[in-house]
């Protein structure tokens, strides 16, 4: 907003406003990874374990999400090539073939998470069995797939960030019921843990901060939007437009992720069961807090589930695309991914246990989509002007770092017991 000469307040031109909105949209895709079913029980498992303690730890995971998603989108804008795409042309096929295997191993874990997630929400809205709940999940986020496929990414985006907001009323929803209180909840940004359980806690936290598959996919999402403008002002302006985007897309799922916590901080503390697994979470809820608010929750947990689940597919057929330069059908990679997450249903594997073992698989595949975004970023020869700022790069080095770490950690404890 500027001011005229006759001294009144005039607004930016319409069309203008309108051009930059339409910038908006591939961070919200990739922030559905970090609203997915597995932060939905983490966060909620924190705030009625400890309260306010790890409010912190979301703060913090938000800001590294933040970086390390512009760098991405950052690369798929400055080379045109989505992650994948660039590593296919460093690599040697060996070397493209073992990456493409790791992460596809990654994606099928990815998918037994989301699938899960939403098989449990149909299991607590109409009481179907998991199975069941699991296939409507894997057809519905093809059908998400189909409008990427034929209507093109802006419609998809549209959807998705659809689902992003019906999320965040599903979970931000019971504060207006059980509202936090405001003093605790700013004690909770000072960090301090409560023993060796509530670190174990903040640990998967921070370590699920990064999902390997939205590293992936940012970097496509912004090539396929914006292509490969030359340097110069027009680059600067996308440039500017992707920091405004990734804010704003990490700052909504961010507020849903502390809406969780907070929720369950303020009206669940205590309560038996809640802390255990997300059936439990809905019990406790709609004890506590009325049938409403346990609904709305499950409506949220469903379109987490399913749009997580239709955006970790999507990642996965950019990262064979990229390094393999195949393509496989859609309706055939919907089932290769889903097929493992069924079978797990269908045998009646513990869900809770389900959900352990994806998040390990899931931590052994952050290493391979952090550190070559790291370094390629702050190549000039690829990057030219856009070339990481050094602070850029030894803070994007210290949160590949310490995710890397969290993550490994995570798996040392989580197998050792």
């Amino acid at each position: 907003m500027s001011i005229d000469q006759a001294g009144r307040a005039s607004r930016p031109p319409v069309g203008r406003l309108r051009s930059g909105l339409a910038l908006l949209g591939p961070a919200f895709v990739a922030a559905i990874a970090y609203v997915d079913p597995g932060n939905v029980a983490t966060n909620t498992s924190a705030g009625a374990q400890y309260g306010y303690l790890l409010v912190w730890v979301l703060v913090v995971a938000n800001v590294m999400a933040g970086l390390v998603q512009y760098l991405s989108a950052k690369l798929g804008l400055v080379t045109g090539r989505s992650l994948p795409e660039v590593l296919r042309t460093t690599l040697r096929r060996p070397a493209r073939l073992a990456y493409w295997a790791q992460a596809e191993v990654v994606a099928m874990a990815t998918d037994l998470a989301e699938v899960l997630g939403g098989a449990i929400a149909l299991y607590l809205l109409f009481d179907l069995p998991l199975l069941v709940g699991g296939l409507i999940t894997g057809l519905v986020s093809t059908g998400l797939l189909l409008v990427q496929d034929r209507r093109g990414q802006r419609p998809f985006e549209r959807v998705v960030t659809g689902l992003l907001l019906v999320i965040a009323i599903g979970f931000a929803a019971g504060l207006l019921v059980a509202p936090p209180a405001p003093g605790e909840a700013l004690a909770g940004l000072l960090p301090a843990f409560a023993g060796s359980d509530s670190l174990l806690l903040a640990t998967g936290m921070l370590g699920a901060t990064v999902m390997p598959h939205a590293v992936y996919l940012h970097s496509a999402l912004a090539r396929d939007r914006h292509g490969q403008p030359a340097e110069g002002p027009a680059r600067d302006r996308l440039l500017t437009a992707t920091r405004f985007d990734v804010g704003t897309a990490m700052l909504l799922a961010g507020a849903v992720n502390m809406a969780m916590l907070l929720l369950a901080a303020s009206g669940l503390r205590g309560v038996p069961g809640a802390g255990d697994d997300l059936v439990g979470v809905h019990a406790a809820i709609e004890h506590t807090l009325g049938w409403g608010v346990a609904l709305l929750f499950a409506i949220g947990l469903l379109a987490s589930g399913f749009a997580s689940t239709s955006v970790g597919c999507y990642a996965g057929a950019v990262v064979m695309a990229g390094l393999l330069r195949v393509r496989v059908p859609l309706l055939v990679r919907r089932l290769l991914t889903l097929l493992p997450a069924l079978v797990v249903l269908a045998l009646g594997v513990d869900p809770t246990w389900s959900l352990v073992l994806s998040q390990v698989v899931l931590s052994f595949g952050i290493p391979f989509a952090l550190v070559p975004l790291v370094v390629l970023t702050a190549r000039r020869d690829l990057m030219g002007s856009a070339v990481n700022h050094r602070a850029t790069t030894v803070a994007a080095v210290l949160v590949a770092g310490a995710v890397t770490l969290l993550n490994l950690t995570l798996v040392y404890l989580t197998l050792a017991g």
